[in-house]
Parts: structure tokens; sequence; C-alpha cells
């Protein structure tokens, strides 16, 4: 059985829960969003594209698989 796991490709982008660095809220963000990601109650910015990975501003709380 683990000689499937190499013949099957698993993405590499997952959603993430961050917690909003102003106001503490949880948000669930996707790891290579293409926009700025605000929150939803304060406004702040959670996430930040770059091209691949997102620039995450807030703190990582989990990851959703």
């Amino acid at each position: 059985m683990s000689e499937w796991k190499g013949l099957i490709p698993h993405p590499k982008s997952v959603f993430l829960r961050v917690r909003c660095p102003d106001c503490g809220n949880e948000q669930i963000v996707f790891s290579h969003a293409t926009s700025i990601v605000h929150c939803n109650i304060c406004g702040a910015t959670l996430t930040e594209p770059s091209g691949g990975k997102a620039i995450i501003k807030g703190e990582i709380v989990a990851v959703l698989k």
C-alpha cells in the first residue's frame, strides 16, 4: 500500500484557520490565496498574495485537511 503514496498526487495547498492579530477573530483562509483577505470583523489584512503561498499576517491556529 505504501507504493501507491508516490503515485497518487496530493495538493500542496490547504485551508488554514487564522486568528486576526487585531481583534482575535478566527477565520478560514486558503493557503495559496490570490487576493487580499480581510478580517470579517475589524477589516485587518489576514493574507496577502505573493505569487505562490500567501503571506499570512495572523496566527495560524489550525490546518484543515
